[in-house]
C-alpha cells in the first residue's frame, strides 16, 4: 500500500478551516487578510506566511495556546504540520461544537477570571447567567471563556436558546455524539438520558445561549460536576444561576480595538467615537468594520452617528454576531410592544431624555402628562413597579437608586424606528415631564439635588426646536441654577446657544430669547469680560423697556446686571444711579422684603462703598441681612452674600473684630451649604485671611 503524503501547511489550513465551518472568504474577513492570501496558502501557491498572517489566522481559528504558537511555527515552515493537527485534537474536547473564536475579542480579563472562579466555587455558581443589554457582548464572553478553558473541559456543547422549543433537538444531537440516546428518540427520552449521562461525568460545560425564560432552560440542567453558562438580555434568572451583569467596554479598551482595525485612526478620534458609541462592544465592532469598510473618517461618521444613528447601526451584521444592534434592539422593542404597549411607550418617552440615570419621580411626580395607559400604571405603585420591570427584564434599560438607565445607542434606535408622527407625540411627552418637574428656586441650595438630576435632561432636549414655553422657562431657570451652583461656563454655553437659536427662530424682541441674553450677560459678568456684559445688558435692557414696560421684573433684572457692569469697568457714578432707580422701582413694585428688592438693595450697598459712602453702605447691608435672614433664612445663598458684604462694610470702617467674627460664621456656612470649592467659600476664605492679618492673626489664616 502506498504511504499516505505528508501533512503540509495547505492541507492543514484546509482541514482547520473546514472543522471551524468557514469559507475561505469568511476566514479572511475574521483575521482580516485578503481571501486571495487564504486561497494561495490552501493551494500551496505560497508554501509559507508571514507571522503576523498566520497569528491572525490562528485566531480566527480560535486556536488556543499553546496550540496556536505551534501553527504559527508551522505557517513559517518551522514545525510539522501533522504536530499542530495533533494537538488541537488532544486540546479540545472530543464532543465539542463551540462556535469560533472571535479573534478580534479584546479585554475583559477581570470578568473571565470572576467567571472562572465563581463556576470553580461549586453550589450555585456552576450555573452562571451573563446578562446585559444587546450588544454588550454576552455571547462573546461566553464562547472567548470555553476557548479559553477547552483544556479543562471532557465536553463544550453550545445550546441555541432563543427559541424554548429547540432546545431538546440540540440535546438530542449532543446525546448521539455522547452515544446515549438513539436517533428518533423523543424529547423525554433524551431528556433523561443525556442528564443521567453528564451527571455521571464532571468536567463538561454546557451554553445556553440568548436565552428568554428561565422556565425554558431549568429542565435542561443536569446538576452534576459541570459548568453551565447562561447569555441573556433578560434578568431575573437568580432563582436556576448566579446571575453576573456584563457592562460595556472599558474606554481603553474601545480605543484598542477601533486603532486596531482602522488604519491611521489617532486617539483622541478613537476615543471620541467610543464615547458617541457608548462603549458598546458591538457598535464598537460595527463602526470599526464600517470605516475600515467605507474609508470613512472619524469626523464624517460621527456626523452620521449624530443625525443617523438608526440606519447607521442597521448595517450589515459582522460574522461574529447575529444580528446588527439595530435590527437585534429592534426584535426586543417589537417583542415588548406586543407584550405590554405601556411599557414600550415609556421605553419610548426615555429614548428622548438623557442618557443618564431618569428619576423615577420624573414619572410619578406628572401623571397628568402621561399617555393614558402610562398614566394609569404611573399612579399604581404596583403596576408602576411591573411595567420598570418589563422594562428592564429586557435590557432595554437598568434601574437602580438613581432611577431608570438607557444606553444612549438604545435611545438613538428606538427614536429612528418611530413615525414622524409618533416620534413628535412622543418627544411631546418628554418635554411636558420635564416642564411639570420644574423644582423651581434656582437660588435655594435646597433644590440643588433635584436640579442635578433634572439638568442632564434638559441639556438633551431640543430646546431649539421647541414649542413649549414652559420647557423655554425650565431651560432659562437651568442657566440660573448653574450659575448660582457656580458653574459658570456650562451656563455660558447653554445661555448663549438658547439665545442665538431663539433669536433665530422666535426674534430677537421674543421674553425667552431675551431672557436667555440675560443670563449670557451675567456669565460674561461672572467669567470677567465686563464689557461684553455692558454691551449686551443695554441691548437687553432697552428691549425689554420697549416690549415689557420699565417696571417689569424682568427690565428690573436686566438693569441690576447693566449696573454691575458699569461698575466694573470703573463707572461708578452711572451704576449707582441706575441701581438708586432700579431699588426705588422694585420697592414700589414688588415691596420691601421680595427677594428681587434685597438683591437691588445689594448691588446698591456695592456702589455706595466704592464711592466711599462707607457708613450709608454699611446701613444698607445691615438691612439688606436683617431682612433676608428673616425672609430667606440664615443658610440661604443670597443671605450669606449679604453677610460677607456686611463684613466688607464693616471692615472698611474699622471694625475689624466684628468684620472677622462675621467673616467666619460666613465661611463656616458657606463650607456647609456650598462646598468648600465654590467660588463664594473661597471669597469667604480670602476675606476672613484679610481680617486676621488686618487683626495680627496671619498666623491662623486659613
Amino acid at each position: 500500500m502506498a504511504e499516505q503524503p505528508a501533512l503540509d501547511f495547505a492541507g492543514l489550513l484546509r482541514q482547520l478551516r473546514a472543522a471551524a465551518g468557514l469559507t475561505q472568504e469568511e476566514l479572511a474577513e475574521a483575521a482580516g487578510v485578503s481571501p486571495r492570501s487564504v486561497s494561495d496558502l490552501e493551494r500551496g501557491i505560497n508554501r509559507t506566511a508571514r507571522k503576523d498572517t498566520a497569528v491572525l489566522l490562528g485566531g480566527a481559528l480560535g486556536l488556543a495556546e499553546p496550540v496556536r504558537t505551534l501553527f504559527v511555527a508551522a505557517a513559517r515552515g518551522m514545525a510539522p504540520a501533522a504536530e499542530v493537527l495533533g494537538a488541537v485534537r488532544s486540546a479540545r474536547p472530543r464532543v465539542w461544537n463551540i462556535p469560533a473564536r472571535n479573534p478580534g475579542f479584546t479585554g475583559r480579563d477581570d470578568l473571565l477570571a470572576e467567571v472562572r472562579e465563581q463556576l470553580l466555587a461549586g453550589d450555585k455558581a456552576v450555573v452562571q447567567a451573563l446578562h446585559g443589554i444587546g450588544g454588550v457582548g454576552k455571547t462573546q464572553l461566553a464562547a472567548e471563556y470555553a476557548h479559553r478553558s477547552a483544556g479543562t473541559y471532557d465536553l463544550a456543547w453550545w445550546i441555541n436558546a432563543e427559541q424554548g422549543g429547540l432546545i431538546g433537538d440540540q440535546v438530542a444531537a449532543l446525546g448521539l455524539a455522547l452515544g446515549c440516546v438513539q436517533p428518533g428518540a423523543g424529547t423525554e427520552a433524551v431528556q433523561a438520558a443525556v442528564l443521567a449521562e453528564l451527571r455521571h461525568r464532571g468536567r463538561w460545560l454546557l451554553v445556553f445561549d440568548n436565552a428568554e425564560d428561565p422556565a425554558d432552560v431549568a429542565p435542561w440542567l443536569p446538576g452534576g460536576g459541570g459548568h453551565v453558562l447562561i447569555t441573556s438580555r433578560q434578568r431575573g434568572w437568580d432563582e436556576v444561576a448566579a446571575p453576573v451583569e456584563v457592562d460595556v467596554l472599558a474606554r481603553a479598551e474601545s480605543v484598542a480595538i477601533l486603532q486596531t482595525r482602522v488604519a491611521a485612526l489617532s486617539a483622541a478620534d478613537a476615543d471620541q467615537l467610543a464615547a458617541e458609541l457608548g462603549d458598546l462592544p458591538l457598535a464598537i465592532a460595527q463602526a470599526a468594520a464600517f470605516m475600515a469598510d467605507t474609508g470613512m473618517t472619524a469626523d464624517e461618521f460621527l456626523v452620521l452617528l449624530r443625525t443617523r444613528a438608526g440606519q447607521l447601526l442597521a448595517q450589515g451584521a459582522l460574522r461574529s454576531y447575529p444580528r446588527s444592534l439595530a435590527a437585534a434592539t429592534g426584535l426586543i422593542a417589537d417583542r415588548l410592544a406586543r407584550q405590554d404597549p405601556a411599557a414600550s411607550e415609556l421605553a419610548s418617552v426615555c429614548a428622548f431624555l438623557a442618557p443618564e440615570p431618569i428619576p423615577e419621580s420624573l414619572f410619578t411626580g406628572a401623571v397628568s402628562v402621561l399617555p393614558s395607559e402610562l398614566a394609569a400604571r404611573a399612579a399604581d405603585p404596583l403596576a408602576w413597579r411591573q411595567t420598570l420591570a418589563h422594562v428592564t427584564r429586557q435590557s432595554l434599560a437598568r434601574i437602580d437608586h438613581r432611577g431608570l438607565q438607557m444606553h444612549r445607542l438604545t435611545q438613538a434606535i428606538l427614536r429612528d424606528r418611530l413615525t414622524p408622527a409618533q416620534a413628535a407625540a412622543t418627544r411631546a411627552y418628554a418635554e411636558a415631564l420635564l416642564a411639570v418637574s420644574n423644582p423651581g428656586d434656582p437660588p435655594n441650595p435646597v433644590t440643588w439635588p433635584q436640579w442635578a438630576r433634572l439638568t442632564p435632561h434638559v441639556l438633551a432636549a431640543d430646546l431649539a426646536a421647541t414649542g413649549s414655553p414652559a420647557l423655554r422657562e425650565l431651560a432659562d431657570h437651568t442657566c440660573w441654577y448653574l450659575i448660582e451652583r457656580g458653574d459658570t461656563r456650562t451656563a455660558h454655553d447653554l445661555a448663549s446657544g438658547l439665545r442665538q437659536q431663539w433669536r433665530d427662530r422666535l426674534g430677537e424682541d421674543h421674553e425667552h430669547t431675551l431672557t436667555a441674553a440675560h443670563y449670557l450677560a451675567w456669565t460674561l459678568l461672572e467669567m470677567g469680560r465686563y464689557a461684553e456684559s455692558r454691551d449686551l445688558n443695554q441691548d437687553t435692557l432697552a428691549r425689554r423697556c420697549r416690549v415689557l414696560g420699565h417696571d417689569h421684573p424682568g427690565t428690573l433684572y436686566s438693569a441690576h446686571n447693566l449696573a454691575i457692569s458699569l461698575r466694573k469697568l470703573g463707572d461708578v457714578e452711572a451704576a449707582r444711579d441706575l441701581d438708586h432707580d432700579t431699588l426705588d422701582r422694585h420697592r414700589r413694585v414688588l415691596g420691601q422684603d421680595h427677594p428681587s428688592t434685597l438683591r437691588s438693595a445689594t448691588i446698591l450697598a456695592h456702589d455706595l462703598r466704592a464711592l466711599g459712602e462707607l457708613q450709608a453702605a454699611r446701613d444698607l447691608d445691615h438691612d439688606t441681612l436683617d431682612r433676608r435672614r428673616r425672609v430667606l433664612g440664615h443658610d440661604h445663598p443670597d443671605t450669606l452674600t449679604s453677610a460677607a458684604n456686611l463684613a466688607i462694610s464693616l471692615r472698611a470702617l474699622g471694625e475689624l473684630q466684628a468684620a472677622r467674627d462675621l467673616d467666619q460664621d460666613t465661611l463656616d456656612r458657606r463650607r456647609r451649604v456650598l462646598g468648600h470649592d465654590h467660588p463664594d467659600t473661597l471669597t469667604s476664605a480670602a476675606n476672613l485671611a484679610t481680617d486676621r492679618r488686618e487683626l495680627s492673626e496671619a498666623d491662623d489664616a486659613p
